[in-house]
């Protein structure tokens, strides 16, 4: 049998949760020297690595093959002793032969795809990636080893993340002239969650079922964030046309500015979400803003420059592992016209409300996509919902008493019922 087709173990793989956090660098004398001697080795370490490389064509196409580190590391590592000029301590040249490959193997893939020239990958922003090793935990601030007996200190006692790292080890810090990269992890529970929550996603909102009801989770306030942000760019880069320098200086400002307050906001979005729905599993359509935009006309394609879609699914699965919740992406081909009762696809979509031809189930259209997300997911594991056996239930909605006004939704069929439907905005 294979090596890799072995069974070691029949316990679960172990993951992590990673978390990177900077604090400023207030020892930049000590820590510029150790910086520049890192990067004197590692430059070493790739030119030495870099001239032992063999290149050969492969029906038109161009491979590289980098020499195996088992062969050369130990004429490596004499030479990078040799070359430690400044006597660093012994570790930072084994990390500084582990980063040389990484940072070759990297030049490689995009050599052979004719995004890099042939010529050795130097490092110009120097940094230190600092081994286990070399390090030593002491409460809430870290001694790094950079000579014999020699060491520097950073803290994170006073810092806005100290008590969320508190359950989190230190793994790798990495140094740079000005901020210092402190890395933690801590250890994932192997739990799977069970609930499930489904989001259609809009320009103006997210809106979910959860099996129990819908809820509505507002957008407009990063969309008109956006819009006033573009509108403001649009002034600058006039002025920017007859005064290069100044329209260059205040282009940078907004859009720093512009960067900030969006994060900001996805941020807020996605704890909320988290907080609402702590053990699900969020499942939302796996969009592609490119493709849209070639079927989109010069208006909505504006307007979906605005949406944050992508953003805000990778600031979720960044948090996910915090809530014990899992972020799935299905495919969102029809779910927005297609019947969740009997399964008929409606060949163009009009207006705000979805109508089945086939066994007239209306319901508004967002809601309807949310419902479609949710089947689509559980279909995965050939789970089903109730279904629709009668106009006054959909499927995991409970008709409760008394009716609600459709000021706001178009609920159809639901109309005879009084739906729970809440909205949720970021504060």
């Amino acid at each position: 049998m294979p090596k890799n087709l072995r069974i070691k173990t029949f316990q679960p793989e172990i993951q992590y949760l990673h978390l990177t956090y900077t604090i400023k660098n207030n020892e930049r004398e000590k820590s510029k020297e150790l910086i520049q001697a890192y990067k004197h080795l590692l430059n070493k370490g790739i030119k030495y690595v870099f001239s032992r490389i063999v290149i050969r064509k492969e029906k038109k196409r161009v491979k590289v093959s980098l020499p195996k580190k088992k062969e050369i590391y130990k004429e490596l590592r004499e030479h990078l002793m040799k070359e430690n000029k400044h006597n660093l301590a012994k570790h930072y040249v084994d990390q500084a032969i582990h980063d040389a490959y990484s940072i070759l193997e990297s030049w490689r893939r995009r050599f052979e795809k004719g995004k890099a020239k042939l010529k050795p990958p130097l490092v110009k922003k120097a940094y230190v990636r600092v081994k286990t090793t070399l390090r030593k935990i002491i409460g809430k601030s870290v001694r790094i080893t950079v000579k014999p007996h020699e060491y520097i200190t950073y803290s994170w006692n006073k810092t806005w993340f100290s008590k969320r790292v508190n359950d989190f080890e230190l793994t790798e810090p990495i140094i740079k002239e000005d901020k210092v990269y402190l890395v933690f992890r801590k250890k994932l529970q192997t739990t799977t969650p069970l609930e499930v929550v489904a989001f259609d996603s809009n320009l103006f909102s997210l809106d979910g079922y959860d099996g129990e009801k819908f809820v509505t989770v507002s957008l407009k306030q990063l969309y008109s964030l956006k819009y006033g942000m573009q509108r403001k760019r649009s002034k600058i880069q006039s002025v920017a046309s007859k005064k290069f320098r100044i329209g260059r200086r205040l282009l940078g400002k907004y859009s720093h500015r512009e960067r900030n307050r969006v994060n900001d906001l996805i941020h807020k979005l996605a704890n909320l979400i988290l907080n609402l729905y702590n053990n699900h599993v969020l499942v939302f359509e796996k969009l592609n803003k490119q493709e849209m935009f070639e079927d989109a006309g010069d208006s909505l394609s504006r307007k979906l420059s605005r949406a944050v879609w992508g953003r805000l699914l990778s600031v979720l699965k960044y948090k996910a592992s915090l809530y014990n919740c899992r972020v799935v992406e299905v495919n969102p081909r029809f779910t927005s016209r297609s019947c969740p009762r009997c399964g008929w696809v409606n060949s163009r979509m009009v207006g705000k409300t979805f109508r089945c031809g086939k066994c007239g189930f209306t319901l508004d259209r967002q809601f309807n996509a949310s419902l479609n997300i949710f089947k689509r997911y559980l279909r995965k594991f050939n789970l089903k919902m109730w279904g629709f056996p009668h106009p006054f239930r959909v499927s995991g909605v409970i008709p409760l008493m008394g009716r609600r006004g459709m000021s706001i939704r178009d609920f159809g069929e639901l109309q005879g019922s009084k739906i729970e439907y809440k909205i949720y905005e970021i504060q």
